[in-house]
């Protein structure tokens, strides 16, 4: 915008200047030019009464010196009686322009070689009429005219860039507002709250300063208000899990016993970290830069460790594949681990009794897969599932869990996708991707995704068996 300003003064003040630059030009030549033949009317008229008195060539001599310009000016007096013809000076103009003038009575300019020639007719006492003739030179009658272009053209500059320098000014006062409001913008969109704009600049943007500062601190309240929210609501979980930790340590002795307590155990956890959390304004997931993140294939052993003893207790068969190695992702071991946790309570909250269920891990070269798959009956919409807040439809199901999926995988710049599994039932694939490339939006079905050549291909139907 600034600099658009500046080009729409340079053109407006280029075609003003032009306007009154060359009229002014013209009319300054014609005025070097008029007062060029000024001079020469008066040197003729100087001339005048001698002649009208005698027409003595040596008197008139005297008289042409005494005028200065005895080099420029010439006498012509035509013969009268025993008098014959008198010229006096060097004749520049032709025989017929003189004797034109004598005749008409009327002074007259002609060109001749180097410049002009003034002709002027007196009259003399014998009735006669006698030319003087007066020699302009062009020089004379361009004397000054160059040095006035050049003042004209330099004011004429000089506008035009005071133009531009005030221009630019004004593009500054009106840019600078707007690119603050622009930076602030994109600040408060990184999440930096505490981006605020000064409400400076012409009137609108100092409203669109005013108006933009009051939502940033209605967003800092909201959210706020939400954490102070979240923290109450968490904090209310304490009195029931008080009571679940009493009844589980009155269990006794077994394995149903201390999974339990471990259960309790790890819910007060969770608890505890979601209230410091909210208290202290931090998020939960946090990009993970150059050597953080965690082993992926041990992440799933140990969720699967604890998972598999409920399976074997509902008669389940579960299988794990692709944890043989390490696999490094950029993703926080917490994060991974309530990933999983979220997939694998779904398995088994929407599925009955004695239902299988797999987790693979593919390591790529820019990705990591990771595979949940159960033989349940499915999920009839699966885009509706990924919607946070309304889940599969069935009882119990809010969406929260694979809304955390999702926002895992979205973290590291991969996605989460919903589709059959060989196993009859739902399989969510996990796409995790390790290049540090912008998180970015995809849509939550497919069947298949194909990379480049020698990259990692995931297919949902791939096969596969329990064993």
């Amino acid at each position: 915008m600034r600099w658009a300003l500046v080009k729409v003064c340079l053109a407006v003040t280029t075609m003003v200047v032009v306007a009154f630059a060359v009229p002014l030009g013209l009319v300054i030549r014609e005025m070097a030019r008029d007062r060029a033949f000024s001079n020469a009317e008066r040197e003729a008229a100087a001339v005048a009464p001698a002649l009208s008195i005698t027409t003595d060539r040596d008197q008139l001599e005297r008289v042409v010196a005494s005028a200065g310009s005895d080099a420029g000016m010439a006498v012509h007096i035509p013969a009268s009686g025993d008098t014959g013809a008198v010229d006096l000076g060097r004749q520049r103009a032709a025989d017929d322009d003189i004797a034109t003038v004598r005749r008409l009575g009327r002074a007259s300019t002609t060109e001749v070689p180097g410049g002009s020639t003034l002709l002027q007719p007196v009259a003399l006492s014998s009735g006669e009429i006698a030319v003087v003739e007066v020699y302009v030179p062009e020089a004379e009658v361009t004397n000054g005219l160059t040095t006035a272009w050049t003042v004209l053209a330099g004011v004429g500059l000089a506008l035009i860039v005071g133009s531009v320098a005030v221009a630019d000014r004004l593009g500054v006062r009106m840019v600078r507002p707007a690119q603050r409001l622009v930076e602030g913008a994109h600040e408060l969109g990184e999440g930096k709250l505490g981006a605020r704009v000064p409400e400076d600049g012409p009137t609108e943007l100092r409203l669109a300063a005013v108006a933009f500062n009051s939502m940033a601190d209605q967003v800092v309240q909201l959210l706020a208000n939400e954490r102070e929210l979240a923290a109450d609501l968490s904090h209310r979980l304490r009195t029931p899990l008080t009571v679940l930790r009493l009844n589980a340590a009155s269990l006794g002795d077994g394995p149903a016993a201390d999974q339990t307590r471990a259960a309790v155990a790890q819910l007060e956890r969770e608890v505890d970290t979601i209230i410091r959390t909210a208290r202290e304004a931090k998020p939960q997931t946090v990009a993970a830069g150059p050597g953080a993140g965690c082993d992926a294939a041990e992440v799933v052993r140990e969720r699967m460790a604890f998972w598999s003893a409920l399976a074997e207790d509902e008669g389940r068969k579960v299988r794990v594949a692709g944890v043989d190695r390490p696999v490094r992702i950029p993703v926080a071991r917490a994060d991974l681990a309530a990933a999983l946790d979220a997939l694998l309570g779904n398995v088994f909250r929407h599925t009955t009794e004695g239902t299988a269920f797999a987790v693979d891990v593919h390591n790529g070269e820019d990705a990591v897969i990771v595979l949940v798959s159960d033989a349940g009956p499915g999920i009839s919409d699966p885009e509706a599932a990924m919607a946070r807040g309304r889940g599969s439809g069935s009882a119990g199901s809010t969406g929260l869990g694979l809304d955390i999926v999702r926002r895992l995988a979205e973290s590291t710049g991969g996605d989460v996708r919903i589709g059959s599994s060989v196993l009859g039932g739902t399989e969510v694939r996990i796409w995790i991707q390790l290049d540090g490339r912008e998180p970015v939006r995809r849509g939550h079905r497919g069947s298949v995704r194909r990379r480049r050549p020698g990259k990692l291909v995931s297919t949902f139907n791939r096969p596969r068996s329990l064993p």
